[in-house]
């Protein structure tokens, strides 16, 4: 019964975490940028819209959201708590539960992203960019995450598909064999591609500056590689525990590691934002994703 108590403390911090810690810290990053925004800026671009209004009218919608998720994640833990006081209960519909609560959370955060996205094309079809200097100084990758942190990512990758070389020759029942290190390389591929590409990329915000993009470009790229350590030592202890048959710890681990990948992802929102510059041109434009009136 360790396990699952273990589980249910794991669950509910995972529900603290994406559905409460994590919405307050982005509404106060939000609050924080619009209201560093020059009130004559905004006012032209979203003529007769309140700048104040917008903000709180956002933090309410964010706030209600998650906190309807934070209501079905109790309940959830209720009907867990139940479930797994009997002898019979089984890690995989946990795992399943556990997974598709964290999708449920991180849902608005997905949909702020598609928000923003659109801003962006809007914008680059509606503004004119304002002429700049060039500014001739190369994007690296170790100009914003640590050579060690970088070695790290690489060696956990290896010592995975290392276990799960072992692993195939001493096998346990449910073992993936070498689609474990499919996943894993595919992710690295991906997430690899989207950090060459915030890099060297084109700008996605037209109004964006250079010293905001460098802010923005750090954030993603140690987002990403935090991320990638931490899908391997995830995959590596599943691995584990699966070879000494104790996989009934599985479900902690996986909401272990669903806490962890919330708290990389409020890398970008704990942070004070940047303080605009004069013309108003600031990070993510002119109004931060999914607080404009056009979000409704």
């Amino acid at each position: 019964m360790n396990e699952a108590y273990a589980f249910l403390a794991m669950f509910a911090i995972q529900i603290l975490a994406g559905s409460i810690l994590y919405p307050a810290w982005l509404i106060r990053h939000v609050r924080a940028k619009l209201a560093s925004f020059p009130v004559e800026r905004f006012a032209e671009l979203f003529p007769g819209v309140d700048q104040d209004q917008s903000a709180q009218r956002f933090a309410t919608r964010h706030r209600a959201l998650n906190t309807c998720i934070a209501v079905i994640g109790l309940l959830l833990l209720g009907w867990l708590f139940r479930y797994m006081q009997g002898p019979g209960w089984r890690d995989g519909p946990v795992e399943a539960i556990a997974t598709v609560y964290f999708l449920a959370q991180m849902s608005p955060v997905l949909r702020m992203g598609w928000v923003a996205h659109r801003y962006n094309k809007m914008l680059k079809h509606s503004l004119a960019e304002p002429k700049r200097k060039a500014v001739l100084q190369r994007r690296r990758l170790f100009d914003f995450v640590s050579p060690f942190v970088v070695f790290l990512a690489g060696l956990s990758y290896f010592v995975m598909v290392a276990l799960v070389l072992y692993i195939r020759q001493h096998p346990f029942p449910g073992f993936g064999g070498f689609v474990n290190i499919g996943i894993t390389t595919l992710v690295y591929a991906l997430n690899a591609s989207v950090v060459y590409w915030w890099l060297y990329g084109r700008k996605r915000n037209p109004l964006e500056t250079h010293a905001d993009r460098i802010q923005a470009t750090g954030v993603v790229v140690k987002t990403l590689v935090y991320s990638s350590i931490a899908l391997t030592v995830f995959q590596s202890l599943t691995l584990t525990l699966g070879l000494l048959q104790v996989k009934r710890w599985g479900p902690f681990a996986l909401s272990a590691f669903y806490v962890i990948s919330a708290l990389i992802s409020s890398l970008g929102v704990i942070a004070p934002p940047r303080q605009q510059k004069g013309d108003g041109l600031g990070s993510d434009g002119p109004l931060p994703p999914g607080t404009r009136d056009l979000s409704a």
